[in-house]
């Protein structure tokens, strides 16, 4: 019972998050980041990071499909760089592509998030597949890869030139677990979800509480990013940090205050939508309902 909940929960989620549904096929013209990241714009972002000797690639977009576009752009900036892969976390917009990747690609995860990969990710895919015809075509007759390299909670690579691309599991916010990259020398940060711009904090199912995404958002202030690339909205520079941190504490607050007052979630996810609506007229969407639960959920 409670994996279904979950699920019609992210589905609501999902159809509630936006006013239309985005477009998961991903264009080939990429958009430099960055002195060493790129990236091709779309649901979601991916970045690439080349090196003078290896590139990887930051997530595989929504199928095979999309991962063949992307090998093709990170081939186009260097033809002949060996190639990684990582991904920010097992939804399969994120994940579901490895397979268009070539023979020989390394694929590298955080524990956290592969033991989420195996314990939802094929209910994950269906789930997806459900939504409409195109993601369905999309979906068709994945299988989910296994890593080469999984690390705890930290793992860096040299891909030459100089250029390092260092990957972080710091704990639990969107879900259990989300993985960071922070490039150096250009100082630039993939956040996945962690860190987004505009865009209403989501937590899936029994991933991270907002305390945990709190906590995990004092570590990455600490990397002083100049540079950010979120994964479901427009690039930033650090403030987004500070944005996001302080965006999480406004919504804690807010419910945490009605709470006392004995409002219910829904009532209260109501109350804190109507206000962030006032304060971000230009947001896309401030519906704050389903973080207040989580705001509820945790307080229980």
């Amino acid at each position: 019972m409670k994996r279904l909940a979950a699920l019609l929960l992210f589905a609501a989620l999902a159809t509630t998050a936006r006013t239309q549904a985005p477009d998961p096929v991903l264009g080939d013209q990429p958009v430099k980041i960055s002195d060493h990241v790129w990236a091709l714009m779309g649901w979601p972002n991916i970045a690439i990071i080349v090196g003078a000797r290896a590139t990887l690639v930051v997530d595989t977009g929504l199928g095979p499909r999309n991962g063949a576009t992307i090998v093709r752009v990170a081939t186009k900036l260097a033809p002949a760089n060996r190639l990684y892969l990582t991904t920010t976390h097992f939804h399969p917009e994120h994940a579901s592509g490895d397979a268009a990747f070539p023979a020989g690609t390394i694929l590298i995860r955080d524990l956290a998030q592969q033991q989420e990969m195996e314990k939802h990710g094929l209910e994950m895919i269906s789930l997806f597949s459900g939504r409409n015809d195109t993601n369905k075509n999309l979906l068709a007759d994945v299988h989910l890869r296994s890593p080469d390299i999984l690390f705890s909670n930290e793992a860096s690579l040299d891909l030459g030139g100089g250029v390092s691309a260092h990957l972080f599991w710091l704990g639990q916010a969107h879900t259990k677990g989300d993985e960071l990259t922070f490039v150096t020398p250009d100082r630039t940060l993939v956040s996945g979800d962690v860190v987004q711009n505009k865009t209403m904090p989501n937590i899936y199912g029994d991933g991270g509480t907002p305390s945990t995404w709190l906590a995990v958002l004092d570590k990455v202030a600490a990397m002083n990013p100049l540079h950010i690339l979120p994964d479901h909205s427009a690039p930033g520079d650090g403030s987004l940090i500070a944005a996001e941190s302080d965006l999480i504490a406004t919504i804690r607050t807010h419910a945490l205050a009605l709470k006392a007052k004995g409002v219910t979630a829904e009532e209260a996810g109501t109350q804190v939508t109507a206000t962030l609506k006032t304060q971000h007229p230009d947001w896309p969407n401030t519906n704050a309902t389903a973080f207040v639960k989580s705001v509820y959920a945790e307080q229980q």
